[in-house]
């Protein structure tokens, strides 16, 4: 048994949830002299660059994470034309919706109607469109923007576990992201609909919008909240954040002419990932990094 796989495994027995919000209280400790320690010690490890933060002096955080969803300076990520990555991050997989499934790593995909909470209807929107899947990890940035420009029509918290979502999980876990809690947003674009999907994972205290703060950790049930006050979010803006790693995944109606993108390449927000493509085809690269096999 490989040591990924070992990961994997060892994680199905674990309290998902009590691990996460035991971290998550002390990632808010305000006590100067551990919070410090905490901060300090996870730049070291991390090789965070402090020089992009609109704060760069470590001790000016109330709390780790304040620090861990600090903004960065004006001009940090330029935001380039087309669509761009919300975050920075892994680009894990991308490519065409097939029939309903997206990709989450070789050997293992899963339905767009698993992913948005079951909602059938929702899935349907986007069954021959496009996906991307960014990775954030701890050392990333944490705050993710909008792809391109979008009015908020509803917001679905779906219940659910806590794995991990690292490259080793998400080799070795069926249905990873459609197993874990999250976030689903959903968008009306120029494009057609847009879901951008914040999935939680272990250690994540939990998730933010701009629009509505602090929305997990909740109950255990599905909840929806429609929007009848339009929110209005361009291309570039903040959406949410992450309060620890986790991941995106974006799905879109209409399919994407992707650019020469790497498969587990290392992206930035605001990157260029490709543009919409007006006679609905993938190209050669699309189908390659989107292949399961």
């Amino acid at each position: 048994m490989t040591p990924a796989k070992l990961f994997a495994l060892i994680q199905y027995p674990l309290p998902h949830h009590l691990l996460s919000r035991l971290v998550g209280r002390l990632a808010d400790c305000r006590v100067r002299w551990l919070k410090d320690l905490a901060i300090r010690a996870f730049i070291r490890q991390f090789k965070v660059d402090m020089g992009e933060a609109h704060e760069p002096d470590p001790g000016a955080y109330p709390s780790f994470n304040a620090f861990f969803t600090r903004p960065l300076k004006d001009g940090a990520r330029p935001i380039g034309e087309g669509l761009v990555s919300p975050a920075d991050g892994t680009l894990s997989r991308f490519g065409a919706i097939g029939h309903g499934r997206l990709i989450q790593a070789k050997g293992h995909d899963f339905t767009a109607a698993d992913l948005l909470g079951g909602d059938l209807e929702a899935a349907g929107r986007f069954h021959d469109g496009s996906f991307a899947t960014v990775y954030l990890s701890p050392s990333d940035y944490h705050r993710v923007h909008m792809p391109l420009g979008g009015t908020l029509r509803e917001m679905v918290y779906v219940p659910g576990r806590l794995f991990s979502v690292n490259a080793a999980t998400t080799h070795h876990v069926p249905n990873l992201f459609a197993r874990n809690e999250r976030l689903v947003c959903h968008f009306d674009t120029e494009h057609g609909p847009m879901a951008l999907v914040l999935v939680g994972a272990m250690i994540v205290a939990a998730i933010e919008t701009v629009w509505a703060g602090q929305v997990t950790p909740l109950s255990g049930e599905v909840q929806r909240i429609r929007f009848d006050t339009p929110v209005r979010l361009e291309k570039g803006e903040e959406m949410g954040r992450f309060k620890l790693g986790s991941t995106v995944v974006m799905a879109f109606a209409d399919p994407v002419a992707f650019d020469a993108l790497e498969v587990e390449g290392k992206v930035r927000m605001g990157q260029r990932l490709g543009v919409f493509d007006e006679k609905r085809g993938t190209t050669p690269r699309q189908e390659a990094a989107s292949s399961p096999s």
